[in-house]
């Protein structure tokens, strides 16, 4: 067996500096097209630039931990996280998501104890999009309540999780007290997604889902709140085609440049003394 040469090993090194960068230079397009803030694709494209002119192989930086990749100028915990994910699974969900082709039932797969037709429950009944959204839910009670998930699954599911992620080089681990927007900000954006969809001000994408003709209907807000960067969409899932509530339901996803992205729903709430009101999904209490 013969070692692999320099040259090689550079050119490896080169294909995979090129394949981050070229997956951010798209985001930062897809985000200015879709009227985004200058900021943040100006924000990719300083790291796409800053990855192209690396000697080391990105990979290999990633996979010594979030602080290696930290250390390297323009890369901070949310573009960081995103590197790890397209080097370990050669795919990155945000990305999908703008192209509209974003299908967690196949990222959910790869967890052990979960099949297609779980995969399928979960995503329809928690809305969550990402393998660290899906492990917020295991902790926090939400994926308990999917049907076919006792404590013997759940269990199995952390720990498939926990494995997964870890794997994935950033040392990240369930946070329980991770900061989250305030619901009162998080509701803003709400009314501004709304309003401006149905007065037809958003730019719209051509999902994949349930979208036999290739047709751009669905709307896609970005906009910032502070240190919060958001982008919201209508639910495109069949249990919010089937209840008839696609103009309803609202996905909203949120982060920072020192955090990974999650996300949340918003809903009009059905019964109960707030009937007829919005509300997130799992923190009505803090309203």
């Amino acid at each position: 067996m013969t070692a692999s040469s320099p040259s090689r090993l550079q050119n490896k090194s080169h294909d995979n500096n090129a394949m981050i960068a070229a997956n951010l230079r798209e985001a930062a397009s897809l985000l200015m097209a879709q009227d985004a803030s200058p900021f943040r694709s100006l924000a990719y494209l300083k790291a796409a630039s800053t990855i192209e002119k690396l000697d080391d192989d990105i990979s290999e930086i990633a996979a010594s931990g979030m602080d290696a990749l930290d250390a390297i100028p323009n890369i901070g915990t949310g573009i960081g996280s995103a590197i790890v994910e397209l080097v370990s699974t050669g795919r990155w969900s945000q990305l999908e998501r703008l192209r509209g082709g974003l299908e967690p039932e196949t990222i959910f797969q790869t967890i052990p104890g979960i099949g297609p037709k779980l995969a399928h429950l979960i995503h329809e009944h928690l809305h969550v999009d990402t393998l660290e959204t899906l492990e917020t839910a295991a902790h926090d009670g939400r994926l308990a309540t999917v049907p076919s998930i006792g404590p013997r699954r759940l269990s199995i599911i952390r720990n498939g999780l926990a494995g997964i992620l870890s794997r994935r080089g950033a040392g990240r681990s369930y946070q329980p007290n991770q900061s989250l927007p305030p619901v009162d900000l998080l509701l803003d954006v709400d009314r501004e997604y709304r309003t401006k969809a149905e007065a037809r001000k958003l730019r719209q994408i051509a999902p994949r889902r349930f979208n036999p003709t290739g047709h751009a209907w669905l709307p896609i807000l970005h906009t910032e709140r502070g240190p919060w960067h958001f982008t919201a969409l209508y639910s495109n899932t069949a249990r919010a085609h089937d209840l008839g509530r696609t103009k309803d339901w609202v996905i909203i996803f949120f982060s920072t440049d020192d955090q990974p992205e999650g996300q949340c729903t918003v809903v009009t709430e059905t019964a109960g003394a707030n009937k007829g009101r919005r509300a997130v999904r799992g923190r009505e209490h803090q309203e």
